[in-house]
């Protein structure tokens, strides 16, 4: 069974609509997808409801922007529910983004001279109970510059560039023990694209599959074949569970559903359905 299980929507920086990722989802033939939008779970019964009208089985998914240091260690979260220990979560998430957004936009406008403000970036927010994404920010400043979003990210907000911001961070493992209370299990998302040595990558990931961490994105579109094989190869040593997808935002960008071809292990599938997920 082809799935795709690192899929974004407008609910976080995405550029389509549950249903419009549904329909996608089945013309590229995956049979089981999960929609993974940033440090929230919004929109759930949305997008369940557009797997179903498609004729798809649908895992519940989010992606947890966790950080070590200034490096992006994301977490993906698969079969969580919005208790308790969820709300309490988001709202230090939405906290935090309001933070991090003005500490972005204080420093962005004293560089480029503008006068963008916080209700600006919002205006870019397109469903508010999420927390505010930095891409958000990043699209308030490209509309006044007259630039791409991504040119206008890579310029000034991207880390290292003069307007990044790293506050209000939740660190990785903060993300899997989050998870966990949310009844979830907690898969590293895209370890090839994080930004450190190979050898403090893996002892990042040790350090994390000792405080519980579930599985490993092995299969996902920015990873080369030996990336793949590598961190197929670390997830059967630790007994991780495998996952994969696409990590797609925006047709056209580079990034397609359904690839790189990714088949979830009967395990895995298990997994899902002990969670309720899947079906």
């Amino acid at each position: 069974m082809k799935a795709d299980l690192h899929i974004h929507t407008v609910y976080s920086d995405g550029a389509h609509t549950p249903d419009e990722v549904a329909r996608m989802a089945r013309e590229a033939g995956a049979a089981l997808f999960s929609m993974t939008d940033h440090d929230s779970l919004e929109g759930l019964a949305e997008k369940r409801a557009a797997a179903r009208a498609h004729g798809l089985k649908y895992v519940s998914g989010w992606e947890v922007s966790a950080y070590e240091g200034d490096k992006k260690v994301h977490i993906l979260g698969y079969g969580c529910t919005e208790n308790a220990a969820y709300a309490t979560f988001l709202r230090a998430r939405c906290e935090g983004a309001v933070v991090r957004a003005r500490d972005m936009i204080g420093k962005a406008n004293a560089l480029l001279h503008l006068n963008v403000t916080l209700e600006d970036a919002e205006r870019e927010h397109v469903k508010k109970s999420a927390p505010l994404h930095t891409m958000h920010v990043v699209a308030a400043f490209a509309r006044r510059l007259g630039k791409k979003k991504g040119e206008t990210y890579l310029a000034y907000f991207a880390e290292g560039r003069p307007a990044y911001s790293g506050l209000c961070r939740p660190a990785p493992q903060d993300a899997v023990e989050a998870i966990h209370a949310c009844g979830g299990i907690a898969s590293l998302a895209h370890p090839g694209r994080i930004a450190l040595p190979e050898e403090a990558l893996f002892r990042l990931a040790d350090a994390l599959v000792a405080g519980g961490l579930d599985g490993i994105e092995c299969f996902h579109s920015q990873h080369t074949a030996d990336d793949t094989a590598r961190f197929a190869a670390y997830a059967r040593e630790r007994g991780l569970l495998i996952t994969g997808g696409s990590d797609f935002h925006v047709a056209g960008r580079g990034r397609t559903i359904g690839l790189p071809e990714f088949v979830p292990s009967g395990r895995l599938l298990d997994v899902f359905a002990r969670l309720g997920e899947g079906e």
